[in-house]
């Protein structure tokens, strides 16, 4: 049998990239969170725009609609965490005193504006998230347009906040091989779309260093609930699991991090808001005393030393 196939100029140790430096978790230099705390924290909030119509892309966002035009059972659902959910949650947030960020698609500023303004009340941060979940970083996208979508999201938002717009999560947490470097060139300085490790790394492109927070697909609302069909008491108990062993494996090999993400339209249901109080109540008050929660800049400044 013929080896030609893995016979290429970078194949070598580690990864077949130069994008970041490849190691073992074990390997690195072990990272204190403030007060000496074995886990950092990072909770997300995905606030998305799914169009009822447009041209369907090569490849299709989790959550995204699935029946012919008009979808109107998954559209008025998604477009019910906008109206509806989203308020639940941030409810739930302010009662545990939590961190969250906000990743949100830049379509919301024209299709919601009353929702971005209350956002806006919030001390959250944000991230950019595209511009909407039609529009997919993926595959052969040409650079102009996947620049222009960037840009356009990242002003969209920067409509209704102050604050410096300079983290960013893609729709479906997907990227083209020109994403990263047209990230950078419109000003963002760290991105979450890589999943493959628990501590923030640099991330090398064309344009200059950026940082990479990795986000956890695993524990993401919609892939626990909606593609492993796992049950809410299910997903729960995997967030407190979790959590225990990386708060273990925190105190005796340096710290660690959890990162957990939320979407309105699934989890700020009705019957599923229980199970995020859950979880909160888990992480922030029962195991509060090892849990460093923190926004992602800070998180990523604490990393940094």
């Amino acid at each position: 049998m013929s080896n030609k196939p893995l016979d290429y100029p970078q194949r070598r140790y580690g990864m077949d990239h130069d994008r970041y430096a490849w190691s073992m978790l074990q390997d690195r230099e072990p990272i204190t969170w403030p007060e000496g705390k074995p886990l950092a924290l990072w909770i997300n909030i995905s606030v998305q725009h799914f169009p009822l119509s447009g041209e369907k892309p090569a490849v299709v966002p989790p959550g995204a609609l699935t029946m012919p035009y008009p979808d109107l059972r998954h559209y008025t659902l998604r477009d019910y965490g906008n109206r509806v959910g989203i308020y639940r949650l941030l409810k739930l947030m302010a009662e545990y005193d939590a961190q969250p960020s906000l990743a949100i698609s830049g379509a919301l500023a024209t299709r919601y504006p009353q929702l971005l303004e209350r956002l806006a009340q919030t001390p959250y941060e944000w991230l950019g998230h595209g511009w909407n979940m039609l529009c997919m970083h993926a595959g052969e996208v040409d650079a102009d347009t996947e620049a222009g979508w960037i840009a356009d999201s990242r002003r969209a938002l920067e409509q209704f906040t102050d604050q410096p717009i300079t983290g960013w999560l893609s729709p479906g947490r997907i990227q083209t091989a020109n994403t990263p470097e047209l990230l950078l060139k419109n000003g963002f300085t760290y991105q979450c779309d890589w999943v493959n490790d628990e501590l923030p790394y640099t991330f090398k492109t064309a344009e200059g260093d950026m940082t990479c927070l990795p986000s956890c697909l695993e524990l993401d609302d919609v892939f626990v609930l909606t593609q492993n069909l796992h049950s809410e008491d299910s997903f729960a108990q995997q967030v407190i699991d979790a959590t225990d062993l990386l708060i273990d494996e925190g105190r005796a090999q340096g710290g660690r991090l959890l990162a957990l993400n939320f979407h309105p339209w699934l989890v700020g249901q009705p019957h599923r808001v229980r199970t995020v109080r859950e979880i909160l109540a888990a992480v922030l008050r029962d195991r509060g005393e090892a849990v460093w929660h923190a926004p992602p800049a800070a998180i990523l400044k604490a990393a940094s030393g």
